[in-house]
């Protein structure tokens, strides 16, 4: 099983405050990760720039034109007081975009199996017309569009497992009969939506709120009792997932408590709906993660169970 890894190095360019959660730190470790030698069978490949009329499948001209003034030539700029752009944030923006559409071509096309996209800033909190919540461009979303638009797919999926709702995500898709949106997320947290109300225009938002502690055993029952029965009955032709581990118990901005191995086992278990109706396509962008030590582990049974291993 041929799995694809993304990343690139101006992604750490992208610096935020002293102290923020959100920093490069986070991607040297998933790097440090994969480059044990369990992992010598990734394909490795840069992830390019993405281009600003894919972004427009997601995000209005106003919010792209505007973010790129407000790239600073130096120091720090705040969009709100999450989220700030510094001279490095433009471009890795970017590339997070492009390493999540050159992943979806390489799935697309059968040059792999699955993808994993491990970039920064993430991207599902970023709304149609507003970055927030250190999210500029919604990555995972836009991958999803892109297959749609260039591979004639009819339906398409967004599966987030942050801790985090998916604002942005919901958004983007709430009135789109063609594109499901399912998540778990801790509640009540940042940014406030996602409750199991939320169901879009067309029913094809599914939101599994659970609680401070609720950990494992909650956790993989919202999958086997909710999200994954609708999955299957949605049948996507590609699996976009929203790959936030900040869910793990060692995480310190959230305290649902899943451990390492809960990583591994939703993965298969996304696996095995995708091999069912999506010929095993899969494409897993990075979202959250804060704790160094829980991210690298959590990616790493995340990337074992994406090469079968």
């Amino acid at each position: 099983m041929a799995t694809l890894y993304l990343s690139h190095s101006a992604c750490m360019e992208h610096d935020t405050p002293y102290g923020h959660p959100e920093r490069a730190d986070r991607l040297r470790a998933v790097n440090q990760g994969l480059a044990e030698p369990r992992f010598a069978a990734l394909q490795r490949a840069e992830a390019p720039e993405g281009d600003l009329d894919v972004i427009a499948l997601c995000h209005t001209d106003h919010h792209i034109v505007e973010l790129r003034q407000m790239a600073p030539q130096n120091g720090l700029v705040f969009v709100d007081s999450d989220t700030s752009m510094s001279p490095g944030t433009w471009e890795a923006a970017l590339r997070s975009v492009g390493g999540a559409v050159t992943a979806t071509d390489a799935v697309m096309t059968g040059q792999v199996n699955n993808a994993f996209v491990a970039t920064r800033p993430p991207g599902h909190h970023a709304e149609i017309g507003k970055p927030m919540g250190f999210c500029f461009f919604g990555n995972a979303a836009i991958a999803a569009r892109y297959a749609q638009r260039k591979y004639g797919i009819a339906r398409a999926a967004v599966v987030d497992f942050d801790v985090h709702h998916g604002n942005g995500t919901q958004e983007i898709f709430w009135a789109d009969p063609t594109v499901m949106y399912c998540s778990t997320h801790q509640m009540p947290l940042f940014p406030g939506t996602g409750s199991a109300s939320e169901r879009g225009e067309h029913d094809t938002i599914v939101n599994a709120p659970l609680q401070s502690e609720d950990g494992t055993e909650k956790f993989r029952s919202a999958f086997d009792d909710l999200i994954l029965p609708r999955l299957r009955q949605f049948a996507p032709e590609l699996i976009v997932i929203s790959a936030g581990f900040d869910a793990h118990c060692r995480d310190p901005l959230a305290s649902l408590n899943l451990q390492t191995e809960d990583f591994a086992w939703v993965t298969r278990k996304l696996m095995e709906v995708a091999d069912g109706c999506a010929g095993g396509r899969i494409v897993s962008v990075l979202e959250g993660g804060y704790d160094l030590q829980g991210l690298r582990e959590s990616v790493n049974a995340h990337v074992l169970a994406l090469m079968g291993s």
